[in-house]
């Protein structure tokens, strides 16, 4: 689940506001690309250009120089759509979808991006990675999320009309919201407005 320090994504509502939201897993940062049934109006991944900006803007650093065919992009979004469903019901403590399970189990044993060093000392990918590459990446880290210290802490954010799936890092283990400053605030303003209506 450690891929990399996580760069953090810039979510933008449906008022046009831009916020912060940072899920915590990169399996979750796919999520937030489209998904199954009615999330499928959100759907950002058509072209293999779409899927290499959003590993550009995913918590894998470097960025990695990724060689990604049509067929690749389409695989992706089928593993998106089953990790959907079983974090769905993971959260709801509901047992997986075999199917879902098993498209996770053998996209993960594909082989994954491979890490690299550059003799400076840097941080690199070994070769080009491929979508292949990149959704073994992913389901890797989905099984690591739901099998390791975190899988109780998975959630979906509290706000009734925001269905954004994060994993609650804080030491508290008490986040309710997908980002403070967007669901967090506006139940703030809320809660605020009926105390002033219950004192008026």
């Amino acid at each position: 689940m450690d891929v990399s320090a996580a760069k953090g994504l810039t979510l933008c509502s449906h008022t046009g506001v831009a916020y912060r939201f940072g899920p915590g897993a990169l399996c979750l940062e796919l999520l937030i690309t489209g998904g199954p049934g009615s999330y499928r109006r959100h759907e950002v991944l058509h072209e293999p250009a779409d899927l290499a900006a959003w590993a550009d803007r995913s918590r894998l650093t470097p960025t990695p120089a990724l060689d990604i065919s049509q067929a690749e992009v389409a695989d992706t979004r089928g593993l998106r759509d089953a990790l959907f469903r079983v974090i769905i019901a993971h959260t709801r403590g509901e047992p997986h979808p075999p199917r879902d399970l098993e498209a996770i189990i053998e996209a993960a044993a594909r082989p994954a991006m491979a890490p690299a060093i550059t003799p400076a000392g840097k941080r690199q990918w070994a070769g080009t990675p491929t979508g292949t590459h990149l959704a073994s990446t992913v389901a890797r880290d989905a099984v690591e999320l739901l099998t390791g210290p975190f899988a109780h802490r998975v959630r979906t954010c509290a706000a009734e009309d925001c269905h954004l799936l994060y994993v609650d890092t804080s030491r508290p283990g008490r986040r309710r919201w997908c980002s403070m400053e967007h669901c967090g605030n506006r139940h703030k303003v809320r809660a605020l407005r009926a105390r002033h209506t219950e004192e008026g």
